[in-house]
């Protein structure tokens, strides 16, 4: 096979592709629109990103939790913090608002001052009843003060659930129904009746409400994730075009290229619409990424186009060339992209596996139209104009080649020094990495809901759910007076923690249990004794309305118990400690011979997620890096080789890395791809110019400085062109209110900037460097894929053959064995 593709391969593409010209059209057309047709397919997430795989301990755990008391992230929460609301027409609008939100079908349940419940005594019939707060609409000021005071400082059972008693801010807890929060209705709702009716409120009163909870999270974010694809399209696409207009100055080469890149972001939508993948805040880049990706194709083949017929004028001729010449080169470089995004696909997270398929088949996907679309169009074209074929003398660029040329040539040692320095610089910077687990970080900072998040935190100390689920191992084992004792002695710890939200159990039931057997004396909120707890258990079990309550707290059996604090968002050091303090508790009041403990929740699973696929990511890069040394192993067949072309490419890995510890820019989801990505797109200009140094070591009697410059003044061109379009495009990304996109683009814009010195300035320097021990036949051995073919001029001339004249252009006839204007 490997023969065969050497021996004219290229060239039978050539002559396929010239002589099909309308079938392929048509056929290309044919895809587009199946592709088109599966957009209907298309869908938004409604879920969160889980990040460990389902048979993860953490996952399994979690699901368990979901099994046993049901979704925990239904809980939206409104809160305002104004004096003002504590006044008769206010406080009526918001029990009003309440009542309406409970109305809603998609609304399970509102917990609210409107209708919240009393626990009483009712010492007659021996039970507990539950009676309103409100019996009735306060009419004056002095009557909202008596029941604020009745709030705040009698029914400890509802502090920090719905209400603060430092700075008097009042919560409302609205809970959805469990079975619309992973669906398309959550948004519907969302936005078609709880946002307005909140704007209703706000227009009438004056008061700002801070909204927050998952739910509402989830759908704000969402949403921003499809405001911002449009963007990034429209920016890739224009930023992309007004560089290749400016290194091109030809407005038909640049519409040329619009069109390949537009048919790929098509075909990008098709395949997730095909494969039934939800758009997420990674898939939702890969549109734009296949625009800067595919731009650099189009650039080789555009330029390649211009120099073949700057040099002879033969459009036919020029056009078999761009497909036999840098078809190759560019199927190599585009192998090499494609393998640094399908190294996500062996980590077990669906969100990254989706990701790394989606873009490693549309990169591939666009290299195919790029090398079909291309020479098509110019064959139904008259040859480009003199304007047109100016930038291939560009003062500016020779200039840049030269100052290349001569810092390689003479300043060999000054760029070993600087490498070497910058290099223990950036190690020192990796020493400083954090990983982050925060959910929130990366959401947009500008955005209110991200402000409302930052209230609640100060307010209610998070919204963010960690749950500590106790198993009792026997039937009834929670409400027995020794496992109540040891959930409060847990609880107390969980209040002294900084960044941890005053916990909720059945402990706090059983305790207002006791303050109502007292008449609701807020002194006596607290566990009942061993007199005392038999006959306040009477009059509970007596209590259909406590039955209800218990539910939310312990499981149908009495076996399971749940405790429920909540997180403020922080970093996974902080987090850790957290944890390590809780079970350092939670063993030593919870023998392992009589409770099964576990700690859980969305917090939690986020954490360890963002630590798998960190440490999955590491393997996907290591990945990578292997699987493109064996690509170049096939190629140059050189151990040595292989260790020369992985060297610049993985110091400016090394470099971004140690920014990153500089800069404070930890290691989460979003930056830990950048390292796959710029790897995979950087070795396609190393590719590129060793493929030309092997061939000019060949052609110049394995002259090695001569053969250096000469790679050098050829390639130098095309990987300046491709690392600018790369670098702005990329830099399209931070534009997004994103934090994660943001560092995604400016970490793969600078790497692959760095990637370009690099290779134009370390490699060539290191060539020259270990000349004596490279510049070898055992060693540059024929290599088994030839990335840049013969020049065929050079054999015409050596046969003595003309240089075949231009001629005029119609459909392509069966064959043109000798003819002058002949497609190859």
């Amino acid at each position: 096979m490997v023969a065969w593709i050497r021996k004219g391969f290229w060239e039978r593409v050539a002559r396929i592709i010239l002589r099909n010209r309308i079938l392929i059209l048509l056929i290309i057309a044919g895809i587009t629109f199946f592709l088109a047709m599966q957009w209907k397919n298309m869908r938004f997430t409604y879920t969160e990103a889980n990040l460990l795989p389902d048979h993860h301990p953490v996952n399994v755990e979690y699901n368990r939790f979901l099994e046993t008391f049901g979704e925990e992230g239904n809980l939206i929460v409104l809160a305002v913090k104004d004096p003002a609301l504590f006044t008769p027409h206010n406080f009526k609008l918001w029990n009003k608002l309440s009542k309406q939100l409970n109305a809603f079908p998609e609304v399970d349940i509102v917990v609210s001052t409107d209708n919240l419940k009393e626990l009483v005594k009712n010492t007659d019939k021996q039970e507990f009843e539950l009676k309103p707060f409100l019996d009735h609409e306060p009419q004056s000021e002095e009557a909202i003060d008596t029941l604020k005071n009745h709030l705040f400082h009698e029914l400890p059972f509802y502090e920090s659930l719905l209400f603060n008693k430092e700075t008097e801010t009042i919560r409302t807890a609205v809970y959805l129904d469990k079975e619309i929060v992973n669906t398309p209705v959550r948004k519907d709702f969302i936005f078609n009746d709880f946002i307005p009716l909140i704007k209703k409120f706000e227009n009438n009163t004056g008061l700002k409400v801070h909204i927050s909870g998952m739910p509402y999270i989830r759908t704000l974010n969402s949403q921003n994730i499809i405001d911002e694809i449009g963007g990034f399209i429209l920016a890739a696409l224009g930023v992309t075009s007004l560089i290749f207009f400016f290194f091109f100055r030809s407005f038909r080469a640049t519409l040329i290229s619009m069109v390949v890149v537009i048919i790929g972001v098509m075909w990008a939508f098709g395949f997730l619409g095909l494969l039934h993948y939800e758009i997420t805040v990674l898939t939702a880049l890969i549109p734009p990424l296949i625009i800067v990706i595919g731009i650099p194709n189009c650039i080789f083949l555009i330029n390649k186009y211009q120099q073949e017929v700057k040099k002879h004028g033969n459009q036919a001729k020029s056009l078999q060339r761009v497909i036999s010449k840098v078809g190759n080169a560019t199927l190599m470089t585009n192998a090499t992209t494609a393998i640094g995004f399908a190294s996500f696909i062996v980590t077990e997270s669906k969100l990254l596996k989706e990701f790394g398929i989606v873009a490693s088949l549309n990169i591939l996907a666009i290299f195919i139209l790029s090398l079909l679309i291309i020479p098509i169009i110019y064959s139904f074209m008259s040859l480009p104009k003199k304007r047109h074929l100016k930038h291939l003398n560009k003062r500016w660029i020779g200039g840049f080649v030269n100052w290349m040329e001569k810092t390689v040539k003479h300043r060999r040692i000054e760029i070993g020094i600087c490498s070497i320095v910058l290099l223990v610089a950036s190690i020192i910077g990796i020493y400083q990495i954090r990983i982050s687990g925060s959910i929130i970080e990366d959401m947009p900072k500008s955005t209110g809901f991200f402000e409302d998040i930052r209230f609640f935190e100060k307010e209610f100390d998070g919204i963010m759910p960690l749950e500590i689920m106790i198993d009792t191992k026997r039937k009834n084992g929670v409400m027995k007076l020794s496992t109540l004792r040891r959930m409060d002695q847990l609880e107390e710890l969980i209040t002294e923690i900084p960044g941890l939200s005053k916990p909720i159990s059945v402990v706090n039931l059983v305790k207002y249990s006791k303050q109502a057997y007292y008449n609701g004396n807020p002194a006596y909120y607290q566990l009942p004794s061993n007199q005392e707890n038999n006959f306040i258990l009477s009059y509970a079990k007596k209590s259909s309305g406590n039955a209800n309550l218990l539910r939310s707290f312990v499981d149908s059996t009495g076996q399971i118990a749940r405790i429920t604090t909540f997180m403020q968002d922080m970093g996974t050091d902080k987090m850790e400690g957290i944890q390590e303090r809780l079970w350092g508790t939670i063993h030593k009041v919870f023998p392992e011979d009589r409770y099964d403990v576990s700690m859980t929740g969305k917090a939690l699973v986020f954490m360890k997620g963002t630590k798998y696929l960190v440490n999955n990511l590491i393997l996907s890069l290591a990945l990578a890096v292997l699987l493109i040394a064996i690509f170049m192993a096939y190629m140059f067949r050189s151990f040595k080789m292989i260790i020369i072309s992985l060297i610049p490419n993985l110091f400016p890995l090394v470099i971004t890395a140690g920014i990153m510890g500089f800069l404070g820019i930890p290691i989460k989801p979003s930056t830990i791809l950048v390292f796959s990505i710029a790897f995979g797109i950087s070795v396609d200009d190393t590719i590129h110019f060793l493929a030309k140094y092997r061939q000019e070591l060949v052609s110049n009697g394995w002259k090695i400085r001569k053969s250096v410059f000469a790679a050098l003044r050829e390639t130098g061109v095309s990987m300046f062109y491709t690392s600018i379009v790369l670098f702005f495009g990329f830099s399209v990304f931070t534009t997004s209110s994103f934090g994660g996109t943001v560092a995604l683009g400016g970490l793969v814009s600078s790497t692959l900037l760095f990637a370009m010195l690099s290779n134009l300035i370390l490699l060539p320097s290191l060539l020259l460097s270990l000349e004596k021990s490279i510049a070898n036949k055992q060693v540059l051995k024929e290599p088994n894929i030839d990335v840049l073919s013969d020049d065929e001029e050079d054999e015409e001339k050596k046969k003595n053959l003309p240089v075949k004249p231009a001629g005029s252009f119609g459909f392509p006839k069966p064959t043109f064995p000798d003819s002058n204007n002949t497609w190859y």
